[in-house]
């Protein structure tokens, strides 16, 4: 998985160049159980996770970190100046509930790219759509596909499947950032364009 640079100075509300650099991070959750297993939506906190990947902005490096170690991936999420995930305010917050008692959805500078979209659009859209629309890639696989693989152990694919979510995400991220649109698909398949000029600046911690 190569590494990706993003000139986090050239992005608009982003610190003066002579300040300290602030820390963006990106990631992504795939889970040990599917909702029906827990009883539902409503009880992300029992999904347990399987494996969380985190881009770092500080040295560019994706981090891998299983079950053992999300109290190694809230602290990297809490040391953060902005956290940008898609849906991780509703689902991944939720997942990681299950490990603290921090309301985590309130407490850290989130960047919520789904929610974001939603705010524009009045619907949701999937990552899938807005990368393939937007890149011409997508995602490698699907949430079901992990859970399969969870259940075989077979570990090792999980981890890829997450470090490719995070490294499509944070595409996503770079072009909105960069370019100030996004791409995307309506269910007969027709692109669409949806302007991203949002103010970062609200977004970091303070």
């Amino acid at each position: 998985m190569s590494q990706v640079e993003i000139d986090f100075n050239a992005v608009p509300g982003a610190p003066d160049p002579q300040k300290r650099q602030k820390r963006t991070v990106v990631f992504d959750l795939e889970t040990r159980l599917s909702a029906d297993e827990v009883g539902g939506w409503n009880n992300k906190h029992l999904m347990r996770v399987a494996v969380g990947v985190a881009w770092d902005s500080a040295d560019g490096q994706f981090k891998v970190f299983y079950e053992e170690d999300v109290s190694a991936l809230i602290a990297l999420l809490k040391s953060a100046d902005l956290v940008v995930g898609f849906n991780s305010r509703n689902f991944d917050y939720g997942v990681l509930k299950g490990y603290t008692g921090e309301k985590l959805e309130q407490t850290l500078p989130t960047f919520d790219i789904l929610e974001e979209l939603e705010k524009k659009l009045k619907h949701r859209v999937k990552l899938d759509s807005v990368a393939q629309a937007t890149l011409g890639l997508g995602k490698s696989g699907d949430g079901l596909q992990s859970l399969r693989w969870v259940k075989e152990g077979k570990m090792d694919l999980v981890r890829d499947y997450c470090i490719q979510d995070v490294q499509v995400t944070l595409d996503v991220f770079r072009h909105a950032i960069d370019k100030k649109f996004l791409m995307y698909s309506d269910r007969q398949g027709k692109p669409l364009k949806v302007v991203t000029d949002w103010d970062l600046e609200k977004f970091y911690k303070r």
